[in-house]
């Protein structure tokens, strides 16, 4: 059944556990995400980027809205990383029931009136609305004081911001960052500042940035061919200590891209006669399935429908 963010995150803050946004770009990985949830009775988030729009267009949109429709456990369709007012609205005609405006780089007062110029909009449709306060830049233990309140999210703004913004739910940098890429060993996390926005926001708290990169998936795609630096994620206790705080929402991409190319890349390499691409996405769609199911387990929303 296709619900707003708000109906899912408001639910999962006041019962202390997290919901998966993850993002999708076609068919398989829609259909992954939301056989795991069916399987799991999980609340799911299908979050499209930019990116993902540029490439799938509204064929893409439409098919995910179609099978979150059909779905069995509650599902919002999820515009991530929305850069403009215009993105918003064309997300809002597809019927994306959650939108992100990211404003993130820009002044606070730009950020406020950009934010609040999207809920305004969003809310006439019944759309719930995430906002970025901070900037997502994975940052190590020993940095300077100063240097992380210029990036991570101060906890009195956060406050100031959503009083402001009418935002429903709100994208926090507390030390992770984007991509496989997040540090050396156990990234750090700054508990003490997530500790002090979630005493003074109220609304479902979101980290973006939450792969766990598991080892595992890395050691598959090196052994199948492919080529990735040092890459870290977010230990799984991080995660659960940070929902324990307020978080609510985690945003996973990486897992799920990793695990997909790995199967395509090992069911080509078995099998180099191989053309019928429905031998080798069918196990990547399988691969990605079982990610996002340790995912939701993780993140402790089975059974949460």
């Amino acid at each position: 059944m296709l619900v707003t963010g708000l109906e899912i995150l408001k639910k999962a803050r006041a019962e202390g556990y997290g919901v998966g946004a993850f993002n999708t770009n076609n068919m398989e990985l829609t259909q992954a995400i939301l056989e795991a949830a069916e399987e799991l009775k999980s609340p799911v988030i299908l979050a499209l980027s930019e990116g993902a729009m540029k490439y799938g267009g509204r064929a893409l949109a439409r098919m995910v809205v179609a099978l979150a429709q059909e779905a069995r456990v509650p599902v919002a369709i999820h515009l991530d990383h929305g850069s403009s007012y215009e993105s918003v609205l064309r997300a809002l005609r597809e019927g994306f029931t959650s939108v992100m405006i990211d404003k993130s780089h820009e002044d606070f007062e730009t950020n406020v009136r950009e934010t609040r110029r999207v809920v305004e909009a969003a809310q006439a449709v019944g759309v719930t609305v995430e906002a970025e306060l901070g900037r997502l830049a994975g940052i190590e233990e020993h940095v300077a004081v100063d240097e992380k309140d210029a990036l991570l999210t101060n906890p009195e703004e956060a406050r100031l911001f959503m009083e402001r913004t009418g935002a429903h739910y709100l994208a926090v940098a507390i030390g992770t960052s984007h991509g496989a890429y997040k540090g050396k060993g156990r990234p750090f996390i700054d508990f003490p500042r997530l500790e002090r926005i979630a005493g003074l926001v109220e609304a479902p708290l979101v980290l973006h940035g939450a792969s766990s990169v598991p080892p595992e998936l890395i050691q598959r795609f090196r052994a199948a061919g492919g080529e990735i630096g040092e890459a870290a994620g977010i230990h799984p206790e991080d995660i659960r200590n940070a929902i324990a705080m307020g978080i609510a929402k985690i945003n996973t991409d990486t897992d799920l891209r990793l695990a997909f190319t790995a199967l395509i890349r090992e069911g080509l390499n078995k099998n180099p006669k191989e053309f019928d691409p429905r031998k080798y996405l069918g196990p990547a769609r399988e691969a990605v399935k079982e990610v996002v199911k340790s995912r939701m387990e993780l993140f402790g929303s089975v059974g949460k429908t």
